[in-house]
């Protein structure tokens, strides 16, 4: 393929060439006209002169060789003769010869000829001297153009280089052009936004892999645990001297640990559909009764501790079983790490559903934090749990267009989890109670 460099150099002579011939054509056929033009005064001027010297009564010779003059032959004709000359041969292009035939008073003629041979030679001069002029342009016009286009495409040599530079692993270097509303400063412009972007994807794809390995070194971490004690409990139960109280316990050990492990698949299972792109079955959900119901499910795990909601009817646009989850999800987390008989309180209206407890609170550096996967703050390792649950509600969240938060509380102690959601209709949502308060 021709290079860039080359495609300009020679379209611009092609165009150069074109204009050059245009130039000669026309400066040749304006020269002819004009030639034409001054050789017919020229001979009109001599034939005015004849008849002005007739009227003086100055003799035929006489006339005409005054009217004489170089590049115009006279000729004196007698009444009756023939004009002794042949027809002028056609010219493809060039002067014509200009013929005047100027009577006298006593009958006879002059046959004023002005011949265009010294003009058509002009011509043919001309026609050379323009023909070596426009090659001597066209070739100085290619070197200068060769040397020019060098110095205009150099800030592509530049983006080239960069280019390569960072294909090699230099990164960081950019264009920074100085004026981006021309073409090559749009281009230089465009280039950076393109290195800036590509650098965000890689440093975002290999924090994403870092996360990746790290999330499966700690599920497989939190695997080993389970199936651990699993095989510890098989290895003791094989042993047939066993007693059957003992072996009554481990049986129960056992299931409790398979059933640890299967609630770690099955959270693992749910963070990979989020990621994924989990699929919703949306309807009217009204966060109240939702409320309602996740509640006496918790008061049915914890019948001693106290549990109070209050707010109005907010109804959103969701899936009620995965928004049932994310609330579920935050009473088992108030549950399992504030101690017995704290209160819980939850609180709904305008679209958010918000859960508060008493227990110990998370400090204001790590409400962000608890948010990642597999993360359980130091305090709270004992609890059990893998640290999937608050992923897993804010990955749902997410998902409704909503987003899970834990929030500063105002009584200083405490935690507080805040899910918003878009609000679906308004008008139900000022159409519903008041209030409604369930203490237990």
């Amino acid at each position: 393929m021709m290079s860039l460099r080359a495609r300009v150099t020679v379209s611009s002579m092609v165009v150069l060439a074109a204009v050059l011939v245009a130039v000669t054509v026309l400066t040749e056929v304006v020269f002819v006209a004009q030639s034409n033009a001054d050789l017919r005064a020229a001979v009109s001027a001599r034939a005015a002169l004849a008849a002005e010297l007739a009227g003086q009564g100055v003799g035929d010779a006489e006339i005409a060789r005054q009217v004489s003059a170089p590049g115009i032959r006279v000729i004196l004709l007698e009444p009756g003769d023939r004009a002794p000359l042949r027809p002028p041969e056609p010219r493809r292009r060039g002067p014509a010869d200009q013929i005047i035939d100027q009577p006298l008073p006593d009958g006879s003629r002059l046959l004023l000829i002005g011949e265009a041979g010294p003009v058509s030679s002009a011509q043919e001069r001309l026609r050379r001297i323009l023909v070596l002029l426009a090659l001597a342009a066209l070739a100085v016009a290619g070197f200068v153009t060769l040397w020019t286009t060098k110095l205009a495409l150099r800030p592509l040599d530049t983006m080239t280089a960069l280019a390569r530079s960072i294909a090699r692993g230099d990164r960081g270097r950019r264009l920074a052009p100085v004026r981006t509303d021309t073409e090559l400063g749009r281009t230089a412009a465009a280039f950076d936004d393109m290195l800036d972007a590509l650098e965000r994807s890689e440093a975002a794809a290999v924090a994403s892999e870092a996360r990746t390995r790290q999330f499966v070194a700690d599920a497989a971490h939190e695997l080993r645990t389970p199936l651990a004690g699993m095989h510890a409990v098989v290895e003791a139960v094989m042993d047939p001297a066993l007693p059957a109280d003992q072996r009554e316990q481990l049986h129960l050990l056992l299931l409790r640990e398979s059933r640890r492990a299967g609630r770690l698949v099955e959270d693992l299972l749910a963070l990979a559909r989020i990621d994924a792109g989990i699929e919703l079955q949306r309807e009217p959900v009204d966060l109240l009764e939702l409320a309602r119901a996740e509640i006496d499910r918790a008061r049915l795990l914890d019948p001693d501790r106290p549990i109070t909601l209050d707010g109005s009817s907010s109804v959103v646009d969701g899936d009620p079983a995965r928004l049932a989850q994310v609330l579920a999800n935050l009473l088992d987390n108030a549950r399992k790490h504030t101690p017995p008989r704290t209160p819980v309180a939850v609180h709904v209206g305008d679209g958010r559903l918000r859960v508060t407890d008493r227990g110990p609170g998370i400090p204001a550096a790590d409400r962000e934090r608890i948010f990642d996967r597999l993360v359980r703050l130091d305090t709270a390792r004992t609890a059990g749990g893998a640290g999937l649950g608050l992923a897993i509600a804010r990955g749902i969240a997410r998902a409704h267009g909503g987003d899970l938060r834990c929030l500063e509380p105002a009584s200083g102690t405490g935690a507080v989890f805040e899910l918003s959601l878009p609000v679906r209709d308004a008008a139900a949502q000022s159409s519903s109670s008041a209030g409604v308060t369930l203490r237990t």
